[in-house]
């Protein structure tokens, strides 16, 4: 128990430590640079606190101005933006709009965690990308969507992206007494503990 304050009151100095240097260093002219160098950073320690000595969760950002922030080493390419995690396995890469996705759901620290492998070529030229809580998948001409929980085991057990059900075309919402997800070709509920597949 003594372990677990430590660690909380660690935690809670980092966060405001983070929160002084995202808010008020750094020059007026390079502002946006330097809130998203500090972010990455403070991504990187807070995940660091949340699992002592793995070394895991410190993205090595791509695809932007080199920053000079340590742990946030930046590249600059034609590449889409992305981001390399480390991880339990080693590091692990986030690009383009899974990357987009990733981040707006917070990241290493947010739902679906640490990435578990590699982006992956899907059926018909989508992209698919596993995390620890769940899945990003994206159509060629679609938008990334999250799949997880209840109604990915039951999309994966109706052939998933290859099935009748096709790509996510949304993400899970909430829906009276649970979730829903749409698909291409149809859509599943779990409501009440109850899973039920719609296909169109």
């Amino acid at each position: 128990m003594h372990h677990f304050a430590r660690r909380t009151a660690g935690f809670t100095a980092v966060l405001a430590a983070a929160g002084l240097v995202l808010a008020g260093c750094g020059d007026d002219d390079d502002k946006g640079d330097s809130v998203k160098s500090g972010m990455a950073s403070m991504t990187g320690m807070v995940t660091s606190m949340m699992s002592p000595g793995s070394g895991t969760g410190s993205p090595t950002r791509t695809g932007e101005e080199s920053t000079g922030t340590t742990g946030a080493t930046a590249t600059t390419g034609a590449s889409a933006e992305g981001t390399k995690i480390a991880t339990p396995g080693g590091e692990i890469a986030v690009d383009g709009d899974i990357y987009e996705k990733y981040t707006q759901l917070g990241g290493p620290t947010g739902t679906l965690g640490l990435p578990l492998e590699a982006e992956e070529k899907g059926p018909e030229d989508g992209e698919y990308q596993d995390f620890a809580g769940g899945t990003i998948y994206e159509a060629k001409d679609g938008d990334p969507h999250v799949v997880w929980g209840e109604i990915r085991k039951a999309w994966e057990d109706n052939g998933g992206a290859q099935g009748q059900l096709g790509y996510p075309v949304s993400d899970e919402k909430d829906i009276p007494g649970g979730k829903q997800s749409d698909f291409s070709g149809g859509t599943i509920t779990w409501v009440n503990g109850t899973i039920t597949v719609t296909p169109k």
